[in-house]
């Protein structure tokens, strides 16, 4: 058998992928109805170079970049989505239509067991909506949820390693 997880020696089975918040900013109430946050993801371009008297390339370590990260969920009367989207679109003004302040915020995202017990938590850093789409293709014909997206950007994510899974008794 493997390893135990160091924060609750009982559990040796992953984590389901259905339960967890998002938060925008500095607010304390999660975002309503997000049923889809794609993962995050980073890759590091490497850097090829010699040494003399060496016949092997060695790689050294380059750029890190992070992948957008997109946001799903059904519509609703709530307008978390389109206040971020609207931070950044241009009207006739030439310019942004609300304050640059509200352009980039940072995220959070909890990962709750089965209990609904935050076990991880992750910050994303200097996000900004590269992509909104407000409604989805209208069908009467359908039978399915309207579904609005967001798409950010950001300049990196972190663990939070404060946080620790109360252990299953």
């Amino acid at each position: 058998m493997g390893k135990p997880f160091s924060v609750n020696t009982n559990r040796y089975d992953p984590y389901k992928s259905y339960a967890f918040l998002v938060y925008f900013g500095t607010s304390t109430t999660p975002v309503a109805g997000v049923s889809k946050v794609s993962g995050l993801k980073r890759s590091s371009d490497p850097i090829e170079y010699k040494e003399g008297g060496n016949a092997i390339i060695l790689k050294g370590l380059g750029r890190t970049k992070y992948e957008p990260i997109t946001l799903e969920r059904g519509i609703t009367h709530d307008t978390d989505f389109e206040n971020w989207a609207n931070a950044a679109q241009v009207l006739d003004k030439g310019a942004p239509s609300t304050s640059l302040k509200n352009l980039r915020q940072e995220m959070r995202i909890d990962f709750l067991n089965e209990e609904r017990q935050v076990v991880l938590r992750f910050f994303v850093h200097r996000c900004w909506v590269s992509e909104y789409q407000a409604l989805p293709d209208l069908d009467a014909g359908a039978n399915a949820i309207a579904i609005e997206h967001i798409k950010l950007e950001n300049e990196g994510w972190e663990r939070d390693l404060t946080v620790v899974e109360i252990a299953e008794t």
